[in-house]
């Protein structure tokens, strides 16, 4: 049997470990635990504070309908978000705590999973991720960490709110959206990791959200989500042992989106 069979569905059609019993774990044995990572920090004054955590979801859930090997489980919605402090709302566990989370959330899934992929949406935690994952295969696990690629502005601009117009339009206030800082993030990087977000961005926003659309954000959705099940393709177990796969983004925007 499928996960799918024996794993609760979410109404999307997912297999949700969240609403599974014990024994439909463990009958579930053989499946890939997709575990979503996302954030509790500012995202401007437009979007809410859930957006990576939404994003991380809808990543895994999408390809866990497509891929029957897939069972979700619950997101964490809390990771590294410190460049985020200043403003209200942000809730940060910073980079030590998030690491030590994930290498014990992790050692506790492969009790009954063969595989755990970390779906990351959250680029502040990459750091603390990549860490968690070299440890855990270096302990004989398999556990790998996956993100999107997309090219774009780093926070709360265009890219991020377009997914959001996908995933979660009633939550974007539209009436609020108004450009950040649009310097290049590379120019930003060093001002950032010293200082964070807030003096070089008042608002919150790295980059510009004007012209985002629920269509672009789909379009993006649907790439990653591409990419997510290519990864678990060719995922084969006797891999573990190296720290495999991709981390989130490309460099800068991984350090602060």
């Amino acid at each position: 049997m499928t996960s799918r069979a024996i794993v609760g569905q979410s109404h999307s059609g997912s297999a949700e470990l969240g609403q599974a019993t014990w024994p439909e774990a463990e009958a579930a044995a053989d499946a890939i635990l997709a575990v979503p990572l996302g954030a509790t920090e500012q995202h401007g004054p437009h979007l809410p504070l859930d957006t990576d955590t939404r994003i991380a979801v809808a990543l895994a859930e999408r390809a866990a309908e497509r891929d029957e090997r897939i069972v979700v489980a619950p997101v964490l919605p809390y990771g590294s978000s410190g460049e985020h402090a200043g403003f209200p709302g942000t809730l940060s566990i910073g980079r030590e705590a998030t690491e030590l989370l994930l290498v014990e959330l992790c050692r506790s899934a492969t009790e009954t999973f063969a595989r755990v992929l970390l779906v990351c949406a959250h680029g502040g935690n990459a750091v603390p991720v990549n860490r968690a994952v070299r440890r855990l295969r270096e302990e004989g696990r398999d556990v790998r960490a996956w993100s999107p690629r997309w090219d774009g502005d780093a926070h709360a601009g265009r890219l991020e709110t377009s997914l959001m117009l996908a995933i979660a339009p009633e939550l974007v206030r539209r009436d609020r959206v108004a450009a950040g800082n649009t310097e290049p993030i590379e120019d930003l990087l060093a001002d950032l990791v010293a200082a964070g977000v807030r003096p070089l961005s008042p608002n919150g926003v790295l980059g510009d959200p004007a012209g985002a659309a629920a269509a672009e954000g789909r379009e993006l959705l649907e790439s990653a989500v591409a990419g997510l099940l290519g990864t678990v393709a060719g995922w084969s177990r006797r891999e573990c042992g190296a720290l495999l796969g991709h981390t989130p983004g490309n460099a800068p925007h991984s350090e602060i989106a």
